[in-house]
């Protein structure tokens, strides 16, 4: 698996290239996520920010389900961020299954 290098606030949103607005993504998130800092939630449907990697803690917004195969989110962060970036789309859980 290679990854991408992810601008958490994207350059077009004047982020820049300093290592604290950087993150490492498989591509399919980052294509996912594109220059987007805001999704939908789909409990409230309200527009909420996505998981920021450098100053989000993963437990308080994620969990893994029993079989270890899919991310839950667990706030309206989280599960906007699950849905935006396609988390548990079919071959991301088929490698967890593999890796598991």
């Amino acid at each position: 698996q290679s990854f991408a290098v992810e601008h958490i606030l994207p350059v077009s949103k004047k982020g820049s290239d300093e290592l604290e607005n950087l993150a490492l993504a498989c591509q399919g998130c980052n294509s996912f996520k594109s220059d987007k800092i805001f999704a939908v939630d789909s409990l409230s449907g309200r527009k909420v920010a996505l998981y920021n990697p450098r100053k989000d803690v993963w437990s308080s917004h994620f969990a893994w389900s029993e079989d270890f195969l899919e991310i839950m989110g667990l706030t309206a962060k989280g599960r906007a961020t699950v849905m935006l970036l396609k988390l548990n789309r079919e071959e991301v859980v088929n490698l967890r299954k593999i890796l598991y």
